[in-house]
Formats: structure tokens, C-alpha cells, sequence
């Protein structure tokens, strides 16, 4: 008897958009296939954060309505990346024996290891641990080993990144989503959402910086050896840009935000606004509007970037920088953060752009499929990313009074996690469970 196709469903929440992503995927095959992408404006998101709780739920709502509307289908619940300008990414080390003659790396020693990496932590109780990520395994000093389980060895060492995000944000984008109507599956932080949607394979390897400017922040990975080893988020994004032109350039905020998406899609030297508000028509000359967004991206680059690659040095990323989000459609970007940053450029689209719908092809929708790809990856390898499970932050679920049918959970609503041991024993039941 052939079972129904399985839902798959992601969504972006962005300071100017909320987007969503949906697949099947065949029980048989359990191969995914992109079935249909929608955006809706946000309101109620500032800077990524959630500074108006009704409004950013409302928004989230329309959004899954109107694909839901179009698929004919119901979202039960979604795989959610969010922003904020908080991420922080803590390194840690650990080191466990494994006997004094060699034998095979063991799951429980994948959990010593983690639990000894983890315990030279101190996370502060405003904070949560989203993503733990096992970014470097040696064993016997035998180094750039991917997956130690099975190999043989004296001693098992691993490098860990901790990725933690206020715990108030965090907890305030679950509770929204839920009170839209949409039970949380699982969350990651947009950096890691753009990343994975982005950067091929070998760029990861070689090492390279993903950069995303978004409406309003900038999201970075830095990808050594395959791994993250370093997340960021800088609280400038679209929305400075338009600021720019409207006080520069003595324009209306709609205007100056009608005139930035035309400079991103249109290449003629002249640009015709029609406005009610200047009750005239406005020509405005392209390089003067481009002089100005280069200065405002220029200061990003040189003031905010350059400064978190210099501790690591650029020759770590020969695989230069790859830029997404829609700013990276402006006319030059890629000579322009090339020349500053002194690193090999490339405009990034959707890994997936192929099998994408229409019009969804450009790097405004590299997140979506970021979304998608960390939902498979974390199946194929679940200990690639390990989540403190959402329970933690006790957000009740879905309302039962919502426009969408959510999945009932079985799941106890701990309390929240304020010391780093109660973190480590959820990894270690999680890594039981995935073995």
C-alpha cells in the first residue's frame, strides 16, 4: 500500500519577509522534491528580532495561509532559521582515552568526548545553546577525520562549536511561529541557513566565508576543513542602504525603497520614478545612486567584516567569500568586496535552483534552501548538528484554535536549561537515540 508523499516545510523569518519552502519527499525513495515557495512582507521584525509579537504572528500566519491556499495541503509544522544580532560561537576542546590498547571509536566515546568538550564551557543563563556542531575530530593526533565511529585509536580528540542566541529571542520566535499555528520541528540560525544553502561542497573543504546581507542584518559563516568554525551576525542589512538614498538623495522611504529593487534588477544608465508624494516624476542617474549604496557596503566591509577575518587570517579561505541575501544584487558588489576584502568573489544562488519553481532562482532564496538542506543533512547525519531540544525554553504548542491542524506532542515541557551538564545530557540522549 503506498503511502502519502511525506511534508516538508521551512520557513525563513526575516526582517522584511517571511518565506516559505515546502517538499515532498516519497517514503519509498525518500527523495525530496520542492513543490512550492511563497513570500509574504514582514511586519513586526526588527534587525531580526521580534519587536512586535502580534504583527510578526500575523505575518507568519498570511504567509503559511497563502501556501497552504496554493498547495492544498496542510502545514502541520516547519523547520524555522531566524536572525537576531546576538549569535555568539564558543569554541571548546576535548580529549577522552580510549584504553591502553587501540581499539574502535565507540558511540558512548563520541559522548565523552562532547561531554568533555562541553564541560570547559560557561553559557549564561540569559543564553541558550542552540546548535552544537563537532567541528574537528584527531585521533592519536591524526587530524581532519570526519567521522571517528569505527576507527582505531588510543585517545579520540574533537573541537566543538557552541552557538548560542539569547534565549528571550529565541523563545519569542517559537512562540510565535507556534501561535501562528505552525508546531516548531526545529530552528537554526540564519548564518547557518545561507551557508548550507549556498556553498558548494569544495568551497567548505578549501575554506570560505559565506556572507548574506539581508533586509536588516548580515549573516556569516566561516567554513573551514568542511565545518563552521565561526557564526556571525552584524546589525546592518537593506534597510540602511535604503535610508541612505531617501537622506542622501532627498527621497521618500517608499520611494528610496522602490528606486534600491529597481537598482538591483535594472541596468540602465536612467532610472524614471513616479511618485505622488513628489507630485512629479523623478530621473535619477544610476551611477549616483550606486556611488551611494558602494559607500554604505564599503563601511560594512572594512569596518564591520574585515575585522572578524583578521584573527583568522584570510589565507584560511582560499575559497574566497560567497555572497547572498538581496543586496548581493547590486550592480559591482562582487569587485567591490573583492578589492576590500582581498579574497576571490562569487554571487551564490540556491544549490537547488534547478529543481526550484520559477523566479526563485537568484540569492534572495538561498536560505529556503538552506532550511531544506539542514532538515536532510540532519537525518543523513544527525550528529552533524546537534539542537538543545526546543522543549527547554517551555513555549506552549500550537493553540488549538488555529487557522492550521498541528501535530499533537507527546513531549514533556521541561524546564529550561541553566547549567551546561543538563545540556549535555540531552546531547547524550539524542546521540543515543540517532545510534
Amino acid at each position: 500500500m503506498n503511502r502519502e508523499p511525506e511534508i516538508l516545510a521551512g520557513l525563513d523569518v526575516g526582517t522584511t519577509k517571511i518565506a516559505v519552502i515546502v517538499a515532498e519527499r516519497e517514503a519509498h525513495s525518500q527523495a525530496a522534491q520542492i513543490i512550492g515557495i511563497w513570500t509574504a512582507p514582514a511586519q513586526g521584525i526588527r534587525k531580526g528580532v521580534i519587536v512586535n509579537f502580534e504583527q510578526a504572528a500575523r505575518s507568519i500566519r498570511k504567509a503559511v495561509r497563502e501556501i497552504q491556499n496554493m498547495l492544498r495541503l496542510t502545514i502541520n509544522s516547519a523547520t524555522v532559521s531566524f536572525s537576531g544580532t546576538e549569535i555568539q560561537s564558543l569554541i571548546s576542546r576535548g580529549m577522552v582515552s580510549l584504553g591502553r590498547v587501540t581499539r574502535p571509536v565507540m558511540t558512548n566515546d563520541i559522548e565523552r568526548v562532547i561531554e568533555a568538550a562541553q564541560s570547559e564551557l560557561r553559557v549564561p543563563t540569559d543564553m541558550f545553546a542552540l546548535h552544537t556542531i563537532p567541528t574537528k575530530y584527531s585521533i592519536d593526533n591524526n587530524a581532519g577525520i570526519d567521522d571517528p565511529i569505527g576507527m582505531t585509536g588510543l585517545r579520540l580528540e574533537m573541537e566543538l562549536q557552541t552557538v548560542i542566541v539569547p534565549k528571550n529571542v529565541v523563545k519569542d520566535v517559537v512562540n510565535c511561529v507556534q501561535t501562528a499555528g505552525v508546531n516548531v520541528k526545529g530552528i537554526l540560525v540564519k548564518p547557518l541557513a545561507s551557508a548550507l544553502g549556498s556553498l558548494t561542497q569544495d568551497e567548505m573543504d578549501r575554506g570560505v566565508i559565506s556572507v548574506c546581507i539581508g533586509g536588516g542584518t548580515t549573516s556569516l559563516a566561516f567554513y573551514s576543513e568542511g565545518r563552521p568554525i565561526k557564526m556571525s551576525v552584524i546589525p546592518i542589512g537593506g534597510d540602511h542602504i535604503t535610508n541612505d538614498l531617501a537622506y542622501i538623495l532627498r527621497l521618500p522611504i517608499g520611494i528610496a525603497e522602490k528606486l534600491k529593487e529597481k537598482l538591483f534588477s535594472n541596468e540602465n544608465e536612467i532610472l524614471e520614478l513616479e511618485s505622488s508624494d513628489l507630485h512629479r516624476n523623478e530621473n535619477i542617474n544610476t551611477d549616483t545612486a550606486i556611488e551611494v549604496i558602494s559607500c554604505r557596503l564599503e563601511e560594512l566591509f572594512v569596518d564591520k567584516i574585515a575585522p572578524l577575518i583578521a584573527p583568522l587570517g584570510a589565507s584560511m579561505f582560499p575559497g574566497g567569500v560567497v555572497l547572498s541575501g538581496g543586496v548581493s544584487k547590486t550592480p559591482g558588489i562582487d569587485d567591490l568586496v573583492s578589492d576590500v576584502l582581498k579574497l576571490p568573489v562569487r554571487i551564490g544562488v540556491p544549490l537547488d535552483y534547478r529543481v526550484m519553481p520559477k523566479g526563485c532562482h537568484d540569492s534572495s532564496y538561498v536560505n529556503l534552501d538552506g532550511v531544506l538542506r539542514y532538515i536532510m543533512t540532519k537525518e543523513k547525519k544527525p550528529y552533524r548538528f546537534i539542537e538543545t531540544p526546543i522543549s527547554q525554553l517551555e513555549v506552549p504548542p500550537p493553540s488549538g484554535g488555529s487557522l492550521f491542524r498541528s501535530n499533537k506532542s507527546g513531549e514533556n515541557q521541561g524546564k529550561s536549561v541553566a547549567k551546561i551538564g543538563v545540556i549535555v545530557e540531552k546531547i547524550k540522549t539524542t546521540i543515543k537515540d540517532l545510534f
